[in-house]
């Protein structure tokens, strides 16, 4: 029997996407270690003022580590989702990681200093008023989808970190449906990862959101040429 038919051929394929996602996901989570510890210290901290000890190397970090990881692994989940439409060939997440290095900094450090300003405006305004809180809400969602379509963006096309920045803006708000599929898609694996499964973390759920958020980019890529092509 052929190795890629049947019931064997399912397991095979079963099992080889499962290699991809651990493996990424893996070399992933190892390269953000450093923020990861400071992260789970931060959720163990018993008195507000160790806060600040914490805060302050985690956004030097965030910026250096956590985006050029995160998008070497959205240019492996590019690879995935455009298997019949290669224009290069596979490269390693090392290789995606130095190739995407500096421009993953610079599109770090804005949007690190983005989080930074929402994160201190809850902290300041979260006993003060549940409408104010509300509308942050609603803001995080925003800027959560604006970061994850940077990153589909940023492995896409060969653009400037100002270009990419402004192309995920215009995506993230005239596109309802790809930030609905981005935000619920994305929440979806966060509740089961944090609240249900938290040892998935370091082994699924990054590749995950990954490809699930770049496959509904790239559905929304491929559909806007059509139109053009077709006028």
């Amino acid at each position: 029997m052929n190795q890629t038919s049947g019931i064997k051929g399912g397991l095979y394929a079963v099992s080889e996407w499962i290699m991809r996602f651990s493996l990424t996901n893996l070399q992933w989570a190892l390269f953000n270690l450093p923020v990861a510890l400071l992260l789970l210290s931060l959720l163990n901290i018993s008195r507000t003022s160790d806060l600040w000890y914490l805060l302050p190397p985690l956004a030097i970090l965030t910026p250096f580590i956590f985006f050029p990881a995160t998008t070497a692994m959205f240019a492996k989940a590019r690879e995935w989702v455009r298997k019949d439409h290669k224009e290069t060939p596979d490269q390693s997440f090392f290789s995606y990681y130095k190739e995407n290095y500096v421009g993953s900094l610079k599109g770090g450090f804005i949007l690190t200093v983005l989080w930074g300003i929402l994160i201190a405006d809850i902290s300041y305004f979260s006993t003060s008023s549940p409408l104010l809180m509300n509308i942050f809400f609603v803001l995080g969602i925003l800027l959560f989808v604006f970061t994850i379509n940077f990153f589909s963006v940023k492995v896409h096309f060969a653009m400037s970190v100002r270009d990419v920045l402004k192309q995920a803006f215009l995506i993230t708000f005239v596109s309802p449906i790809l930030f609905l599929t981005v935000s619920i898609s994305c929440g979806f694996i966060l509740m089961i990862s944090l609240y249900i499964f938290p040892l998935i973390i370091p082994i699924f759920s990054g590749s995950i959101i990954a490809f699930l958020s770049f496959s509904a980019f790239y559905r929304l890529y491929l559909k806007m040429n059509d139109k053009e092509k077709n006028g």
